[in-house]
């Protein structure tokens, strides 16, 4: 009889481990991110639920919130603090609250292409910088990317400075960007990114200025017939992981999601990259002028936008950005 009775304690033991383990389900990942599904960053989260859910056997599941439906990015870092939200995205001029490091990718023409980009992101200037979010119950995974910042307008084609003076861009509020315009004779105008293509289509706005990307797929090209390739500012995103959460996970399962994750990084920054290539393509077949500044064009935007280095010097440290340039030049 004690046997039996040892033998149905196990049994419930058993069962109930068993039910406990149904009840749990899987390990939920709440993931928010500014961006349509279709653009490049929706597409690497796509394939960040397909890879993890994959591997952990259905250990994982993701849910995507997309085009800020989790809220803006308030929202979002409070949903990371208090893990209501396990991942997040959000572009770097957000992100200088918590440190004024992040504005070093707000200096215009910084930047020459993306392999110098990828020096700042995945080196010790970007990840030093996620460092300060850690007090926040925050952790930065690494950097994805929108692009470089191209000149968008409804009025006429632009090939030289004198071509962009007057011209009434949206902006985003970073101060930076603003003093990007002003300095290269625009005349800056934030708006909410929510009201960008209303802004664009009434002309309360002439243009924009803005990646091929974000561009194409929210499309923008209804709006304005004129883009030049200026590739003035680089504008990444930091994905972000709530510590709590991170912290929570099995060395196993912590492992799969950074590993999943980085290579979702460079996934996303291929789509980029490759994206471009094709935007320009069907801009073209649009009927959308596309103007390539010149070299020498170029160094002139470079040089009439020096000035916004001296005005953001004592807040992101002459020492971090001469730090940056000689990274970039190695």
């Amino acid at each position: 009889m004690s046997r039996l009775k040892t033998c149905f304690a196990a049994l419930m033991i058993t069962l109930f481990l068993a039910t406990s383990s149904a009840v749990a389900g899987p390990i939920v990942i709440k993931l928010a991110h500014p961006n349509v599904p279709q653009h490049p960053m929706g597409q690497a989260f796509e394939k960040f639920k397909e890879l993890l859910e994959e591997r952990s056997n259905g250990e994982f599941r993701v849910d995507i919130f997309d085009s800020s439906k989790f809220g803006n990015f308030d929202s979002v870092v409070q949903g990371l603090q208090f893990n209501m939200l396990q991942m997040g995205s959000a572009a770097t001029p957000n992100l200088a609250p918590f440190s004024d490091e992040f504005l070093i990718f707000d200096l215009p023409f910084l930047f020459p292409d993306y392999p110098s980009a990828d020096k700042i992101t995945d080196g010790p200037i970007g990840m030093n910088a996620t460092k300060a979010l850690e007090k926040s119950g925050i952790v930065g995974l690494g950097y994805i990317e929108i692009g470089f910042r191209n000149l968008w307008n409804n009025k006429k084609a632009v090939a030289t400075l004198e071509d962009a003076k007057g011209l009434k861009i949206r902006s985003t509020p970073s101060k930076a960007h603003i003093a990007t315009l002003k300095s290269l004779g625009m005349n800056p105008t934030p708006i909410s990114w929510g009201e960008v293509y209303t802004a664009l289509q009434q002309k309360t706005v002439d243009g924009i200025d803005i990646d091929l990307n974000l561009a194409w797929h929210n499309n923008f090209p209804e709006v304005n017939n004129h883009v030049t390739i200026v590739n003035s500012l680089y504008s990444p995103h930091l994905v972000m992981i709530s510590k709590r959460f991170l912290d929570g996970l099995s060395a196993k399962n912590k492992e799969l999601v950074l590993k999943t994750f980085d290579e979702c990084k460079l996934y996303e920054r291929k789509l980029i990259r490759d994206g471009e290539k094709e935007v320009i393509g069907k801009l073209e077949a649009k009927g959308v002028t596309v103007t390539t500044l010149t070299p020498e064009e170029r160094k002139r935007w470079a040089e009439a936008s020096s000035v916004v280095y001296k005005k953001f010097e004592d807040r992101i440290g002459k020492e971090l950005i001469e730090r940056a340039k000689a990274t970039i030049a190695e």
